[in-house]
This record gives C-alpha cells, structure tokens and sequence, in this order.
C-alpha cells in the first residue's frame, strides 16, 4: 500500500479544488441558461395574452357587426311588408 504523504494530499486537494472549480462553472452556465429560458417562457406569455386581447377585441367587433345585421334584416323584411298595400 502506497504511503500517505502531505505532497500526495496536497496534490489530491488540488485536483478536488480543479474539480470544484469546474462543477462551480458549469452551475454558473446552466444558471444563466435557465434565465434565458426564464425570459423565453415570459416573452411567450405576453404574446398569448396579447393574443388572447387580440381575439377577444375581434370577437366584440364581430358580436357588433353579426347585431347590425340582424337588425338590419329585420328592417328589410318590416320593409317588404309596409310597402305592400
């Protein structure tokens, strides 16, 4: 069995401090990955509910229109009765 000296526990310090500094780094990247998404998933959010706001403005556009049609066929067929004598 090989001796346990100090230069071989300095030298397996080091390369436990190499590795603790390159698992620091990679946390360092996949936070900064996980804002990106964070920002991503946010942006696509607000464009549903801009969407959302879009359609709904339509659909009470459209409930308007589909009314002063209705209320304009009911003039026409008043209409067709009145003029007839």
């Amino acid at each position: 069995m090989a001796e346990i000296t100090n230069e071989l526990m300095y030298e397996l310090l080091k390369r436990v401090h190499g590795d603790i500094s390159d698992i620091r780094l990679g946390q360092r990247e996949l936070k900064a990955e996980m804002n990106a998404m964070r920002g991503i998933m946010i942006s696509m959010q607000q464009d549903i509910q801009n969407i959302h706001t879009t359609l709904a403005r339509h659909e009470v556009r459209l409930d308007r229109i589909e009314n002063r049609l209705e209320l304009r066929e009911l003039q026409e067929a008043q209409a067709r009765f009145e003029t007839h004598p």
